[in-house]
């Protein structure tokens, strides 16, 4: 059978190895899914994913055109557990919890201009004497 990439497949774990699983898609042919492919977040033990002789659906991320080595992910079936950014207001960062944002700048610029303008001043009279 001819794959391509995007394919969703389904297949049997024949081996485990600390690096990833191998999955046979048919009699002839076998892909391996990464462990960075396996689920979303840190993987402490693949067992825990997945065993040998375990039924997987995956999908089919790359072929090597020519040793013809397929690269499988389970990861990108599954919904991820939390957005990167979904928590945006409790991270400081984004000023929600700091209170830091444009009126407080709008408050300070008048300060800073005055005291950029001193120090003008101050370097003009330096230089003429």
């Amino acid at each position: 059978m001819v794959y391509k990439i995007g394919q969703k497949v389904r297949g049997k774990v024949t081996g485990i190895q600390p690096y990833g699983v191998f999955v046979s898609i048919d009699e002839e042919t076998q892909g391996l899914i990464h462990i960075s492919e396996l689920k979303h977040g840190y993987i402490k033990n693949i067992t825990d994913v997945v065993n040998k002789g375990d039924e997987v659906e995956v999908v089919i991320m790359d072929i090597d055109e020519y040793s013809k080595k397929i690269s499988l992910s389970l990861r990108s079936l599954q919904k991820p557990k939390y957005h990167p950014f979904a928590n945006r207001r409790n991270i400081s960062r984004y000023g929600k919890k700091t209170g830091v944002g444009f009126k407080s700048i709008d408050k300070k610029m008048p300060k800073w201009v005055d005291q950029a303008l001193k120090e003008i001043e101050a370097m003009k009279h330096n230089n003429i004497d």
